[in-house]
């Protein structure tokens, strides 16, 4: 049977059984699109800009553990993309990105609407790839999919020039594809995690340090069992959040600028440190000299070896796929004679607590005006912590990671490598799509959700029941707040003073806007939300405290041990 290209396109992606493809028609990729109209196994969203697909279809990755796909015209499409591709690469996400290209022909000669795609884009994929050739096309496609969800995943494009889409081949979509040059290792090697176990035993001090990878790899279960039969403490990174139970008592909380005391004194104290599909990185440890001016045994767990060892030297370093990894590590540990020294952790424990009750994330609530925190804690209450919960980027990112207790894996997405702005609003319609009959929210400030701010209608047209909680302080907070503490208060450009109404702005899109100003009024505007208004979006603007800051806070080029508390300033 002879294909065009456009018809390919669509075959391949239904032999992998892809649900939504989120993207934005252009000349490009007409021929796409009219064949994506002829068929029914699966739906397009269609987007307000194109950044905001690739957002969708990250975030509809990270809520699901299935590849996210998206597909942008040339030239300006792509290149509205490149922020969402880049915020998806930071932090290991599998995504196909497929991209129109000008006809063949036209490549090179500064053709209407192109750009080079693969030049471009090469810093933030895992791979890409330029179809040349039709017969090309499906072998392409598989090649993308396995790369984004194998390995350490990531983003993929494939760059279609127009005609390709047009040309006839035979269709026969492979099986399965090997790549000589690529061959993850899964499993780690016996003889290093039989090291890893007795470093583990012999520790006085221990403490498990665990990121995104624990999320990516779907190890959340398996890590949790390892480590109550372990019985050391546990942080999580920010990408990490919900890989271990956020309510349990052996949680320290998140570690890293800004981070729990009890997390980063334990994580700079410790004398044995089991990292696991994380990667050392400036916001986690600061500076990574004073990180090292403690001795401790390190034992890293990742399936990217060029993370091991890159920011930090580790003893014991096992390559492969964390959820195997643990699973191994734990089924040892079940077996094994040796144990820990019950006297020294329970010694180990007791300094932990000390640095617990500093209670370093209380805060005042007064009458008057909402802090920003108390806004999460009741976010946190009224949806009973089973919410997926999107961000923006800045301080109202800092206080829900701090104050919403995530004690399930995806449930907590955001921009953590990139830290882009706009991301919230389109992953909390990525997330929706993913999960159709869970509660999602969008927690955002006043200047982070105006950069994606036009995918209200797209959550218009699909109908997407999404929360946004504004936490509104009339400044570009985190910026405002450096300014303040290393900047001689010197607010430059800092303050927003010509914001909109966002009530107003909600109800033009054909959507609910509530205004809260009051402390009292927080959480019957959040139960009415989500309650009366459960089958529509809802746009909660909470008028905040404009001097609250995010503490704890370990400055730039600082380490763990120095931190900034609320009651040292």
């Amino acid at each position: 049977m002879l294909l065009t290209g456009a018809e390919i396109v669509i075959r391949c992606l239904q032999e992998e059984k892809v649900e939504f493809v989120f993207g934005y028609p252009g000349g490009s990729v007409l021929y796409i699109y009219d064949e994506l109209f002829k068929q029914d196994k699966f739906k397009h969203v269609l987007v307000r800009h194109e950044q905001a697909a690739v957002h969708a279809a990250d975030a509809y990755s990270r809520s699901s553990q299935k590849v996210g796909v998206c597909l942008v015209t040339s030239g300006p499409g792509v290149t509205n993309a490149v922020t969402g591709i880049a915020t998806a690469y930071m932090d290991s996400i599998p995504l196909v990105v497929l991209t129109g290209q000008v006809p063949t022909a036209y490549i090179g000669q500064d053709a209407f609407q192109e750009c080079d795609t693969v030049g471009i884009t090469r810093p933030c994929v895992k791979h890409n790839f330029l179809v040349k050739d039709v017969k090309d096309l499906a072998t392409t496609i598989k090649k993308a999919f396995y790369l984004a969800k194998t390995g350490r995943p990531g983003p993929v494009l494939v760059d279609i020039p127009k005609d390709i889409t047009n040309h006839k081949c035979e269709f026969s979509y492979p099986q399965s594809v090997t790549m000589r040059s690529y061959n993850p290792v899964i499993k780690g090697h016996a003889g290093q995690i039989k090291k890893a176990l007795q470093l583990l035993h012999g520790a006085k001090r221990p403490m498990v340090y665990a990121g995104g990878g624990v999320i990516l790899s779907d190890a959340a279960e398996v890590l949790t069992k390892l480590v109550k039969k372990l019985g050391f403490p546990i942080t999580n990174t920010l990408m990490g959040l919900g890989g271990y139970p956020a309510t349990d008592k052996q949680f320290v909380g998140m570690l890293g600028m800004h981070g729990t005391v009890e997390a980063n004194m334990a994580m700079q104290h410790c004398d044995v440190l089991l990292a696991i599909g994380a990667r050392f990185d400036d916001r986690v440890i600061g500076n990574p000299a004073h990180f090292n001016e403690e001795s401790r045994k390190i034992i890293h767990i990742d399936i990217d070896p060029s993370s091991i060892s890159k920011r930090v030297k580790v003893d014991v370093p096992i390559v492969g796929n964390v959820a195997d990894v643990l699973d191994d590590m734990l089924k040892l540990i079940e077996v094994a004679e040796a144990r820990s020294d019950a006297q020294a952790l329970a010694a180990w424990w007791l300094q932990i607590e000390q640095w617990r009750a500093k209670n370093c994330l209380k805060y005042k609530q007064n009458s008057n005006v909402i802090m920003p925190q108390y806004v999460i804690e009741k976010l946190y209450e009224v949806t009973g912590g089973d919410a997926f919960i999107t961000s923006d980027v800045g301080q109202h990112q800092m206080w829900a990671a701090q104050y919403y207790k995530f004690d399930k894996p995806r449930r907590w997405i955001n921009s953590g490598g990139l830290g882009t702005m706009g991301f919230g609003l389109p992953a909390a319609m990525g997330t929706r799509f993913a999960n159709p009959d869970a509660t999602v929210a969008c927690v955002t400030g006043e200047a982070s959700i105006q950069m994606c701010i036009q995918e209200l209608s797209t959550c218009k047209q699909y109908r997407l029941p999404i929360k946004i909680i504004n936490l509104n302080n009339r400044y570009l907070g985190m910026v405002r707040q450096w300014q303040e503490m290393f900047h001689g208060n010197r607010y430059a450009e800092s303050y927003i003073n010509a914001l909109p109404d966002f009530v107003k702005l909600a109800e033009a899109y054909g959507h609910v806007g509530m205004q809260i100003t009051q402390p009292a009024d927080v959480e019957p505007a959040l139960r009415r939300a989500f309650t009366e208004h459960q089958n529509d979006l809802v746009f909660l603007d909470f008028i905040t405290d404009q001097t609250a800051n995010v503490f704890p806070m370990v400055a730039a080029g600082k380490g763990l041990s120095q931190m900034i508390l609320a009651e040292d300033l």
